[in-house]
């Protein structure tokens, strides 16, 4: 276990980990009590297109992903807010549309190449001390406004009508809460890959809800569910040469068969 830690790869992977688990649970608590467990995923395709046109164009595909994920964000709370279609309707249009432009982009600009595979399945190995100054700058600023807003946003999670007729800002604080969402997903791409970060986000949580302890407990089961599924998955990753991104999903998938069967006995 102890000879892990001498390479200088896995010390930044446990570092990038760690703190991806931490906000893929806590930002996925608010998610998924929105029902809105969809839109992690729509999110992760929206930023592959960013990163598509990262790769063809040479920019940095972390910062035009984030930049494309945020306005497919907001994109998709305008549809809900003025439109009169289902959330998981446009959901689901959002996340097949911006797939379909991803696989033009990097087929029109011959981006299929082990960069991208990186992005849509994961390299945690692979992350670099750039990487973790980026995560860690723009991860800590979206915590601390989820924290922030914990209450508030728990409140219209539990009734969007009842918080408005309170008084909230929830048309604001709806589009904040989903943009510090595409934030967190476009910087845990690199890490999880775009196909499996909505696993992270959303099974921690699903796993801390059967459990039935209340909001402040579910936050903070989900997010032990998430940094253990990490941690174990990296270190088997490690020892039996397995992909790292699907490793850690496998890991917090197992964490949630458990919780049902406890919850069931």
């Amino acid at each position: 276990m102890v000879e892990m830690f001498s390479y200088d790869f896995m010390q930044r992977a446990f570092v990038a980990g760690i703190i991806i688990a931490v906000l893929a649970s806590l930002s996925g608590t608010f998610i998924v009590l929105r029902r809105y467990s969809l839109m992690s995923e729509t999110l992760a395709h929206s930023a592959l297109v960013g990163v598509g046109v990262g790769l063809v164009a040479g920019y940095n595909p972390m910062w035009v992903a984030v930049f494309v994920a945020v306005i497919s964000a907001c994109m998709i709370e305008y549809l809900r807010e003025n439109f009169a279609i289902y959330s998981d309707a446009i959901l689901a249009i959002m996340l097949s549309g911006t797939l379909a432009v991803a696989v033009v982009i990097v087929s029109v600009g011959g981006a299929f190449n082990n960069s991208l595979f990186s992005y849509l399945f994961g390299s945690i190995l692979s992350v670099s001390t750039e990487d973790i100054v980026s995560i860690s700058l723009f991860g800590g600023v979206s915590l601390v406004v989820l924290l922030r807003y914990s209450k508030e946003l728990y409140f219209i999670a539990f009734d969007e009508e009842v918080a408005r007729t309170s008084g909230l800002r929830v048309t604001f604080l709806n589009y904040l809460l989903v943009c510090v969402s595409a934030v967190i997903i476009a910087l845990s791409i690199r890490i999880v890959g775009s196909l499996l970060i909505g696993a992270l986000m959303v099974i921690p949580t699903a796993s801390a809800l059967q459990y039935r302890v209340g909001f402040a407990k579910t936050m903070f089961i989900s997010l032990f569910i998430a940094l253990i599924s990490v941690v174990c998955g990296i270190t088997i990753s490690f020892f039996f040469s397995l992909p790292s991104g699907a490793t850690i999903v496998l890991c917090v998938l197992s964490l949630f068969i458990v919780s049902l069967v406890i919850n069931k006995r």
